[in-house]
This record gives C-alpha cells, structure tokens and sequence, in this order.
C-alpha cells in the first residue's frame, strides 16, 4: 500500500504541474492544461484542488510536459504526511493535502503501477479490493476500459516478467480465496501451458488474465466496460496491422490476441454484434507466421478452452449468417464477419491438429511430373488460370508443416467444424469460380474446407469436373478443326459383356499412353450388340461389372477377410500392374462421374491415395489379428525374448499357401525381438505388410487413380474419410428420405396399397436387411453423398398378384415389384428376393 500511495501522489503532482506549468506544446488542446490557448490561469490552492479532481476522473495527462523526480526519501508515507509541496516550489495547506489524499486514496490505489500504462493482477486486485469496501466499481470500470481500449496499454499488461505480486496479494484477496477456495476452474492454471511452449513462448502470464477476468466477468458494469473498449480498440488494430506491419516490429503485439480470446464470454450476444465482428477482421489481417503462433500456442490449451474459441467462432458465423439474407447479389462470400471468422477458426483448426494425434513422417512422396517448358493449349488460349495445374497449399498449412492429412486424431472432432447454416446458404458454382479463378480478389470458402460438409465440397468437385469435362470437349473441337477430324468429346467405351476387362483394359491403356486427358471426358459407356444410349446407367452398369470381375477371389488381385469383410491387394498377385492401375482409374472416373462404387477397402488404402504410408495403427482396421498380436507384444509385461522367441524375420503364405520368408533387418532371423527393440520391430513389420509387400501393386493403382485426379482440388478438399464417401457412398442410411424422394411407374402411386404395405415392410427390417434391399436395388448397401435421399428410386409396376419374386434394374435403382395380394405376401417374396440374389442386377 506504501507503493500505491506514492504513486497516487506523484500522479496528482503531474496533474498539478499540468495546471500551474503547462506541457510546453504551444498547441495543445488539453483544455485542462496551462499551455492551452484559452486556459484559465489558477492560484494554487485551486490548482491543487483542481489536480486532485482531474486524478478522481482518470483526465487526460499531456505526454509533453517535464518529468517530476519524485523526491520521496524526503516524504514519509503512512499517518504522517510531509508539508513538503508537490513541486519543490508550492506550499500548501497540511491539513487539506492529508484530507484530500486520504479521501481519494481508496480510488487513487487503482491506478498503482507505472501510472496506469499496462494492467497487472495485483493492479486489479487492489482496484477491486478498494471498489468493493466503497460499493462503487466506477474506478474499476475506467481503468479497464482505458487499458483494454488501447492496443499499448494492452500488449504491455499482464507480462509474466512482472515482479511476483501474488505473494503481496493477501490483503487484497477476497476472504473466500484467502480461505484457499477458489473460486472458479478458470482460474486455476493450465498445467499445459507450464510446460515449455519451444519457439511460441509468450510475454503473457495467461494464469494471471484467466485470475483476473474470472474476478472482472462477474461484475456487469465492468462487462459492458470490457466489450465498449474492444469495439474501441480493434479498428485501430486493424489498420495498424495493415498498414504499419506492428507485428513484424513487435512480436508482442500477439498479447493482444491471447489476452482477448482469454474472455469466456466472447460468444454473448453483447459481444455479437459489433465488438467480435470487429476482433475476427483484426484478427484476420495478421500475417501467417502471427496466426501460426496464436494456433502452436492455443495447440497446448486444455480441450475446454479450444473447444470455447471454436464455438465462438462458429456462434458468431451462424449468428450472423441467420440474421441476413444471402442470393446471388448478396453472396454470403461478401459477408466480411462470416469470411473473418472463418479464417479465424481456420487457426482453432490447426491447433486442433498439432494438439492432437499427428504424423508428421511416413509420407509417400508423389512422383510429379515435372512442369513441361512448353505452353499448353490452355496458356495459349489465355485459360492457364482455370485450369492451373498442381494440388494448392495453404499458406498457414505451409507455415506449420502440418497437413490435414496427418492427423490421426485431432483434439476436436473434424465435424464439428462444419458448419451447417453456412454450407445451406453457399452457392457453391460461385464459390468455385473464386476458388479457382479469382482467389487474390474473392474468398472461397473452399479456401477453409473444414467448415464445409462432404455434400457441400462435393458441389464443388462437380463443376470442377463439369468444367474440365466441358474444357477438353473444347480442346477436342479446335484440334479436330485444325486436323480436320471428327469431334469425340466424350470417354467412349466400347466392350463386350463377356470380356469387359480385357475390353476396358485395352481401351483405357491405349488413352493412357496416347492422350491421358481424355479420361476427364465424361464417360459414355457402349455394351457391343446392345441398344441404348449412356444417361449414366450403363455407365453405372460397366463399374459394377468390371468391379465384380477384378475383386473376384479366383482372379487373385485382392485378398479378402471373411470377419472385416474387407479386400486387401495380394502381394503375390500373378496379374500385371496394368490391371492394378485399371481399378484405380475406374475408381477415378467413378468420382469424376458422380457414380458410386460397391468397393471395400480398409481406410490405409484412402491415406495412402492421399500420400500417406501405411503405419502400425493402419492395421487395427486392414488387418485386425495381426493388429491385436503386435498391440499385445507392445503390452507385455513380461520378458519379451525368452517368452515370445520373436525375430526379426517374418513369414506369410503366398497365393498358393506356401509360406514365405522375409528379413525386416538384415540378418533378422538373428536379431531376437526384445523388450527395448519391441517397437521397432513392430513398425517395420507394420511397414512391410502395408507399404513394402504391395508396394508394385498399389503404385500401380495409384498411378490409374491419378490419372484422372492429379488436376483434381479434390485432393486440397476432401480428407481420406471423405475421399472413401466420395467413392463407397455413406453407411448412414436414412429410409425416411428415400420414401420422400421416389418416384413410382406403370400404375403405382404412393398411395397405392402395396405402396403403402412395401414402405411399412422396409421400416420395419432389420439394419442387414436394410442393407441387403439397398444392395439388391442398387447396386450397393450405401447411400450416395448427401444421403438416400439423393438416388432417385423408382419403383415399377410389374404386373398383379403373383408368385414371382420382385426383380430390379440396379443400374437404373429400379424395382419391380409385383402387386402382391397381402402384405404378408410382399414380406416373404422380398425377403427371398433380397436375401438369395447373387451378383449385381436380377436383369
């Protein structure tokens, strides 16, 4: 308290130099300052009085006037007040300077430390101490609002290397924390946050600011203090980060940041309409490496405080897009609260990574083509922006050295940051152009895919596909002009029924080698002897049954597990790798064309078409018993070598049951499996059986599935979860939709009765009964991406009461159902239908 009333007293001294002296600017405007034009000169008694008012109402100081040493060996603080004047020259009257200090002392201890340039918690406790005894916060409220109304003042608050005032706090603390209570879980530390924080270490004692707005956010009027001084301060932080580059002078501007998203209670509407609105714009406008640190450093919060700024991002994005109306004048892209606070979130997501699970190695390094010297008919058509070539990164991604990708396990999960009132009111082929053509000018929300669900990036993969579709059309056309050739803007496929691989495999080798572009032509498929024209049936048609035909057991490919129903690539396949690279163009081209697939692989093979090797945890779903015997081997408390008798040479069985024989370290079946090299020896084998073992196999599968997809953003876009939707379909399977969305032929309605006695058979089946319906009628037990409410059902009449069993066209989701007499009828018929039907299509 000594402190406090020395400097109280050296502040009133300025006040009263101020009034008496002057600042020495000759234009100045302070009007209570003698060096202002139209001041009133004082005596000074007034002016000492005077000084002592300006001190109570926190006046403005000038930043001109000469320094005051303070000669406070001469002054003894306490019950004696020296008669000593404030200037060296003044004499004033004792008893009126003691009055008069001693009535203002209780307020005057609010401005304690290095007049009031920067907060500390023991600044706040005093104030708070003080403002409690009297019943009236008003002293409090203008010192926050002053400090948290200005971006030095604020950056320079809280710092950690602050002498310790906890241990002077006592007779400031309120009785309860005197007790040793404390009063809420915020103030308590972050224990991650004492651990080092390497290159993102902080000036800011964040325990400290958590103490303090733990004690501040229970008072209102403080509140309305702390959100009028955020709208005050952030327009001003946003120009100077745009136009003064502070952060690259002073790292510590940072501060900040830290110490606003510190307030739990951003994501109040007081908050909402204006003051957070306007943080997000400041906030966006720091360069990466600033957002790289705020995301490393909010990387080492507890889950509650990440998962806090998450939600007041996405409150502030979903209030704000409920509270406007958005079309194609008013495109919610233009929205700069909502494109604000999606890259704001787009840092929390980061975090949410690096804090995670990650696997930063075991990256498949793709083998790009190296970028030709010469033009492409693109560039020289002046289109090269369009249809530029490359997967885009990230900028902030770069910064980190973390992809998407290398998560394994974020601290929150992916979905919760969709955000689903944002992708209901995004038109996604606007998006897209700006994606794609004007991302300097326009955000894309494409730019953050994190907030966008798999339906909503699926838009846009689709007019990326359409357009290139719709590009090389065009390129077809100026060649065939120049050539004087027909036009083919279309992937024609023409095969025979009998000998559809060997058919496609030809085709599609030879438009590999000669011209690869024409893949990401729209497929037109063409079954020889057979009418019809390809509105996307036949297509579907020829990938189920080139499907059926290369997973076929007997071919010996793939490798399938009974208990994970699962099919792995044999790595003593006798078929050579054109037929592995095939199945990964088929897959490609079923993407390009929107076409879902009945395909079964484990999530390794999506990661790894995404760039990623396969590791030890890839086999807990690819290889379960293998998994559960390592995991077991990693556990064992025991003595690994005498009781396992492991080393480092392993055997399988090839195609033919023989086993065979492979060293995972030179000499392994010298090297003992030990409690110390355990480990290793479980990565290697984990590496051998996912990478090493098919590595001819699924390069060559990979190499197809590029193909059609290098030129694709689908690979910036989609993670490898959503990369498996795009092909396999979801397992969510909502019968409710598909009821809404089908259509009837021949005489049915959805009135009919046997209508009315076919939905209540369907709802009342069985989850594998479900399934096995959806297999029989389409093809395959999943719903396309965005639900079953997308595939566009019909079911025909066919023909009245009789024994048949119900039949479909899978390549058109047709059924044909009979009008079966009862409805217990109709159960059994499709039963037996769904139940005994072999292969694909009954036709």
């Amino acid at each position: 308290s000594r402190m406090n009333r020395a400097t109280a007293k050296k502040l009133i001294e300025r006040y009263f130099q101020q009034l008496t002296e002057g600042c020495g600017n000759t234009s100045c405007t302070n009007e209570f300052c003698a060096s202002f034009q139209g001041f009133q000169p004082l005596d000074k008694n007034a002016a000492a009085a005077k000084a002592l008012d300006l001190f109570k109402a926190n006046a403005k100081l000038c930043d001109y006037y000469p320094s005051i040493k303070l000669r406070a060996d001469n002054v003894e603080m306490g019950n004696k007040m020296s008669t000593e004047d404030f200037s060296g020259t003044l004499k004033v009257d004792h008893e009126f300077y003691v009055r008069s200090v001693q009535a203002v002392f209780k307020i005057s201890v609010c401005f304690g430390v290095s007049d009031i340039h920067y907060l500390t918690e023991h600044t706040v406790c005093s104030i708070l101490t003080s403002c409690e005894e009297k019943g009236d916060y008003s002293a409090l409220v203008r010192v926050v609002g002053r400090i948290f109304s200005n971006s030095d003042a604020l950056m320079k608050s809280f710092r950690k290397d602050e002498f310790d005032t906890t241990k002077n706090l006592d007779s400031v603390k309120p009785a309860e924390q005197q007790s040793g209570e404390d009063s809420s879980a915020a103030s308590l530390p972050d224990p991650a946050l004492n651990g080092g924080l390497d290159s993102c270490e902080v000036a800011v004692d964040l325990d400290s600011v958590r103490r303090v707005y733990d004690k501040l956010l229970s008072i209102d009027q403080v509140e309305a203090a702390l959100v009028n001084a955020l709208i005050f301060l952030t327009p001003n932080v946003e120009l100077d980060l745009e136009y003064l580059d502070v952060y690259e002078t002073n790292p510590d501007y940072l501060n900040i940041f830290l110490i606003v998203m510190e307030n739990s209670n951003l994501h109040s509407p007081e908050y909402l309409e204006v003051a957070l609105p306007q943080f997000c714009k400041a906030m966006s406008k720091l360069p990466v490496s600033a957002l790289a640190r705020l995301s490393k450093l909010w990387s080492k919060y507890s889950l509650p405080r990440l998962r806090r700024m998450m939600e007041t991002f996405q409150q502030l994005i979903t209030f704000t897009v409920v509270s406007n109306e958005y079309d194609s004048d008013n495109l919610v892209n233009d929205d700069e609260t909502v494109v604000a606070a999606t890259k704001c979130l787009k840092v929390v997501f980061y975090a949410s990574i690096l804090g995670g699970d990650v696997d930063m190695e075991h990256n498949d390094e793709d083998e790009e083509d190296s970028d030709s010297d010469e033009l492409t008919l693109h560039e020289l058509l002046g289109e090269e922006r369009l249809y530029k070539k490359g997967p885009r990164v990230d900028p902030l991604e770069k910064e980190l050295g973390v992809r998407t990708v290398d998560s394994i396990r974020p601290l929150i999960p992916f979905e919760d940051f969709i955000n689903e009132s944002l992708n209901d009111v995004i038109e996604m082929d606007k998006d897209f152009t700006f994606f794609k053509v004007d991302a300097e000018t326009k955000f894309s929300f494409q730019s953050c895919p994190f907030i966008l669900s798999a339906i909503t990036k699926n838009q846009g993969l689709y007019y990326d596909n359409r357009i290139s579709m719709y590009s090389e059309r065009r390129l077809t056309a100026l060649y065939s002009m120049v050539q004087g050739q027909q036009p083919n803007p279309y992937l024609k496929l023409k095969v025979r029924r009998d000998h559809i691989i060997d058919d496609a495999l030809v085709r599609l080798e030879m438009i590999s080698m000669e011209n690869p572009s024409d893949l990401k032509k729209q497929l037109f498929v063409e079954f020889e002897g057979e009418q019809g024209v390809d509105e996307g049936g036949v297509s579907k048609e020829f990938f189920q049954l080139v499907l059926e035909e290369i997973f076929n057991p007997d071919i010996g490919m793939f490798t399938y597990d009974d208990n994970t129903k699962l099919f792995w690539f044999n790595s003593s396949s006798l078929e050579n790798e054109a037929q592995y690279t095939l199945i990964g163009i088929v897959l490609g081209l079923a993407i390009y064309n929107n076409c879902i697939l009945d395909v079964h692989f484990p999530m390794v093979v999506y990661r790894k078409l995404m760039g990623k090797k396969g590791t030890f945890l890839d086999l807990s779903d690819s290889h379960p018993v293998l998994y559960q015997s390592l995991k077991e081997l990693l556990e064992y408390t025991g003595n690994v070598e005498e009781d396992m008798m492991l080393t480092f040479q392993i055997s399988h069985t090839d195609l033919f049951g023989n086993p065979i024989l492979y060293d995972l370290k030179e000499q392994g079946d010298q090297i003992a499996v030990t409690k110390a090299n355990r480990q290793e020896f479980v990565d290697l084998y984990a590496d051998y059986i996912l990478n090493t073992s098919v590595e001819t196999q699924f390069k060559a599968f990979k190499k197809g599935f590029l193909m059609v997809t290098s030129e694709s953003p689908m690979k910036y876009l989609f993670r490898p979860e959503e990369v498996e939707l795009l092909i396999c379909g979801s397992r969510k399977l909502d019968f409710e939709a598909l009821e809404r969305t089908t259509d009837y032929d021949g005489g049915y309605t959805k009135d009919t009765q046997v209508i009315k006695d076919f939905w209540e058979t369907i709802h009342s089946f069985s989850d594998e009964q479900k399934r096995l319906f959806l297999q029989f009628t389409t093809g395959t037990d999943r719903a396309p991406v965005g639900g079953l409410g997308k595939l566009k059902m019909i079911i025909a009449k066919n023909g009245s009461d009789t024994d048949r069993l119900p039949t479909s066209h899978t390549c058109f989701n047709a059924l044909l159902l009979p009008e079966y007499s009862s409805k217990e009828k109709l159960r059994e018929r499709l039963l037996k239908a769904i139940t005994y039907a072999e292969g694909f299509g009954m036709l």
